[in-house]
């Protein structure tokens, strides 16, 4: 009797293992795109709380007001602001825009996320920091006296 020396895997085994692979691939899809959203997220707010922090930093270094030139914050925190030499703040939206109301007691800084959404902070030296998320830029101008009336602000965080 001959012998079959030469074996491999059967049409029906490739299908499954094939079926298997198709099936992880649709689990780890949807799982790799959610995280990826939210690492763009934490971008904009990393940057937004440094933008913040940039601010009172000038803040306290004896200007006792916000600014929106840009050259000054970028001489404090250079990886932040797109100089262009305008002031104030060209709204280009790379990474942050930065506005301040008329006092320079309160000052607006936006983002926005590669999918469209806008993060704000708002803060002002007698009312606190206020946080919002926003599907358009909340900030027509800075105004000292809190954040618009449009959206949705907390003072906890996003």
């Amino acid at each position: 009797m001959p012998t079959r020396s030469d074996r491999g895997f059967t049409l029906i085994e490739l299908m499954i293992v094939v079926l298997i692979v198709a099936i992880l691939i649709a689990i780890a899809i949807p799982t790799f795109l959610g995280q990826r959203k939210e690492a763009e997220d934490s971008a904009a707010k990393s940057n937004l709380r440094n933008a913040l922090t940039t601010e009172k930093a000038f803040y306290a270094g004896g200007a006792s007001a916000y600014t929106d030139d840009l050259d000054l914050l970028s001489a404090i925190e250079p990886s932040l602001f797109n100089v262009t030499g305008a002031s104030p703040a060209v709204n280009t939206f790379d990474p942050v825009v930065v506005t301040i109301d008329g006092t320079g007691q309160a000052v607006c800084i936006v983002a926005q996320t590669p999918r469209g959404e806008f993060l704000a902070i708002w803060e002002g030296q007698t009312a606190g920091t206020q946080y919002g998320r926003h599907s358009s830029n909340p900030f027509t101008g800075c105004n000292a006296a809190g954040p618009p009336a449009v959206g949705t602000w907390t003072s906890n965080s996003w």
